[in-house]
């Protein structure tokens, strides 16, 4: 049986950027510790929310070496890797330092669009050369193609292979996955809007962007569906659903760090080509923001 670390709540931890656009790594600090003592379960370094794209080499290594010092073993930590050149993302992966990683997420070839097998065939060759368990990461609205559920289940019989991250928003797709997978494969949801009701159905928790932001509410919640309190989770599913709905409204992480910045977590700065939330949304977060205190 394969043992799936990444259970329960996971933090696609954003990058904190200072005012001249370099990273804020104290600030990344506190934001790890802050998820961690309000209840996260693992850390995502480097995913999507990082602003991945827009970091020099040194500077994720930097933000890696942050992340391990202030989780300190105390949680697993997942490492975005992923790529459209599978020579390359192997070639990394042989020089990569995992010392303090527990797993890689890896994301559907983007841009290349691969058939169903290009993908199969890619994830295997992933995984084979990969001294840590692989999440799958499948995002059709950002690569462009979707990973389907017959192919997820094919790879999910990998031994290397752990867990996938849906986020196709696709709930019979997800569904499926849940009804056919193996028993030592996991899904988690991609999605903070719908993480209640996949758990509902089978799914082992989340890797999150809200719980950057409001991760005492967001784990409760999380917590409370692993531990069979659906009727408290569903209460707090609905209490934080135009939260976890305003975050997505124009661009991620440019809604989560406006929520930050709001709760002095973060400065609201992204580097290009993202920007901050324009003036609508950032009131309607603020809004939202304060009536959620009063929960």
């Amino acid at each position: 049986m394969k043992n799936n670390p990444f259970i329960g709540t996971g933090v696609a931890l954003i990058t904190p950027f200072n005012e001249d656009y370099s990273v804020d790594y104290k600030s990344l600090e506190n934001i790890v510790e802050y998820t961690l003592s309000n209840g996260a379960d693992f850390m995502v370094a480097l995913g999507t929310t990082s602003e991945a794209p827009t970091l020099t080499k040194e500077e994720k290594d930097k933000v890696v070496k942050t992340i391990k010092k202030v989780v300190n073993k105390r949680c697993p930590i997942l490492l975005g890797m992923g790529g459209n050149n599978t020579t390359s993302l192997i070639e990394s992966l042989k020089s990569q330092d995992f010392d303090g990683i527990d797993g890689i997420l890896s994301v559907v070839p983007y841009y290349n669009k691969p058939n169903q097998r290009g993908m199969k065939a890619h994830f295997e060759a992933v995984a084979d050369n990969s001294p840590v368990p692989v999440v799958l990461y499948n995002v059709p609205g950002r690569v462009g193609v979707n990973l389907q559920a017959s192919t997820c289940v094919e790879l999910a019989k990998h031994n290397n292979i752990v867990a996938v991250k849906e986020a196709s928003g696709n709930m019979q797709q997800i569904m499926e996955i849940l009804r056919d997978k193996p028993a030592d494969f996991d899904v988690l949801s991609g999605d903070d809007g719908i993480t209640q009701p996949l758990m509902a159905l089978g799914a082992k928790g989340v890797i999150s962007v809200a719980a950057n932001g409001y991760p005492e509410l967001f784990c409760e919640m999380v917590k409370a569906m692993m531990e069979d309190n659906a009727m408290m989770a569903r209460d707090i599913h609905y209490k934080l659903l135009k939260m976890n709905n305003l975050i997505f409204a124009d661009g991620n992480p440019s809604g989560i760090k406006c929520l930050m910045a709001y709760n002095n977590l973060c400065k609201n700065v992204l580097r290009l080509p993202l920007v901050p939330v324009s003036d609508v949304v950032k009131a309607d977060i603020e809004t939202e923001f304060n009536n959620m205190k009063k929960i």
